[in-house]
């Protein structure tokens, strides 16, 4: 029998599994209740983000920094199997964190409020709701296009490669700059700074 740690899927239905697990042993009469679904949508919410994110960085501080390093008959190995697998996780975990936290906010009764800044008591979370919007826009509507002609999954010749991985780069250093104080907003309207 194999390890199932060895496969990525079999690790985190464990991971899974263990967590309901946990659920029910700390929460057993949740279950049903409203704040149930609050709870699902935010846990959600944070698990996507974790992954937008830690990719976001991954690339800002590990990818990018390192390409100038890897000789070039190596480089084919980043741009053509392992960016692009990161890149769909990236661009995916962007909607899904923007998905789960308009849920969230929506069931706890602040969307509109948030969104129009109108209420001083989640100024702080609609900050870091625009500031993620504007992030995941990046992603879909700058990024995600300009990578695929910097990578060559869509037919651009070489100087509209290099202005695209120059736009890839400048709008995802964009989205670490805007990271920093959306997380801010998110941890601040937790804590209270509304």
């Amino acid at each position: 029998m194999k390890n199932p740690l060895e496969n990525l899927h079999q690790t985190l239905g464990i991971g899974l599994a263990l967590a309901v697990l946990l659920y029910l042993i700390l929460h057993p009469a949740a279950i049903g209740d409203g704040n149930f679904w609050q709870f699902l949508f935010r846990w959600l919410h944070v698990l996507a983000g974790i992954l937008w994110i830690g990719l976001l960085y991954y690339f800002n501080f590990v990818q990018m920094p390192s390409m100038p390093k890897i000789p070039d008959e190596q480089k084919p190995a980043v741009s053509k199997v392992i960016a692009p697998n990161a890149l769909f996780w990236f661009r995916w975990a962007a909607a899904a964190t923007v998905l789960f936290g308009l849920i969230t906010a929506h069931l706890n009764g602040y969307l509109g409020s948030a969104l129009s800044l109108a209420d001083g008591s989640v100024r702080t979370i609609g900050i870091g709701m625009w500031l993620a919007l504007i992030m995941a826009f990046n992603v879909w509507f700058v990024i995600w296009p300009n990578q695929q002609k910097a990578l060559g999954l869509v037919q651009a010749d070489a100087p509209v490669k290099a202005k695209a991985a120059r736009t890839a780069m400048l709008f995802s250093r964009t989205n670490t700059l805007l990271s920093i104080p959306m997380l801010y907003c998110m941890v601040g309207q937790q804590q209270g700074l509304g």
